[in-house]
């Protein structure tokens, strides 16, 4: 029995026809519609290498069954840039480092545009590094993740405090 599911995907409305409700959003994302920027790691929601955000909430996409978020917002890592241009929290990954073998990259920075939606990215490194502990880095790139957040978190809200004025 298929069925259909509506998600809003990057920002792009989808209908997916679904063959089996058993399947992951995770695996719908990467095999189904080819967005491979999101990483399956443990497939236990320990890693968080396969973090989006769903309605702006951070998420363990290996966790959820597609189906359950029928009518969802999904944004993915391939939905934060603009065409060529980084997302200010990319470009702060790059400037400080903060990835060495990448593989955990795409999540950590879906958890840091969650974190730094909910508000809890400003001032504190131990506060974010405590927020960011979910997502792990077996390259040990912590602080260049935790000033990148923190960069990133500074740049935007110079950014939006220039929209205002």
């Amino acid at each position: 029995m298929t069925l259909s599911i509506s998600l809003t995907i990057n920002g792009q409305p989808r209908i997916i026809p679904v063959d089996d409700p058993r399947v992951t959003l995770l695996d719908l994302l990467r095999e189904r519609l080819h967005l491979t920027g999101t990483k399956k790691g443990c497939d236990r929601g320990q890693c968080g290498a396969c973090t989006v955000l769903v309605d702006g909430r951070r998420v363990n996409a290996c966790l959820l069954l597609a189906v359950s978020v029928d009518g969802a917002d999904v944004m993915t890592i391939e939905g934060l840039a603009e065409g060529t241009a980084l997302h200010p929290l990319q470009q702060a990954f790059i400037e400080c480092d903060a990835f060495q073998c990448g593989y955990c990259t795409p999540g950590q920075i879906m958890s840091a545009m969650g974190l730094i939606s909910e508000g809890h990215a400003g001032g504190d490194p131990e506060r974010v590094r405590e927020l960011m502990s979910g997502n792990l880095c077996r390259c040990s790139a912590y602080q260049g993740i935790t000033e990148a957040i923190l960069k990133a978190h500074q740049t935007l809200t110079e950014e939006k405090g220039r929209d205002a004025a």
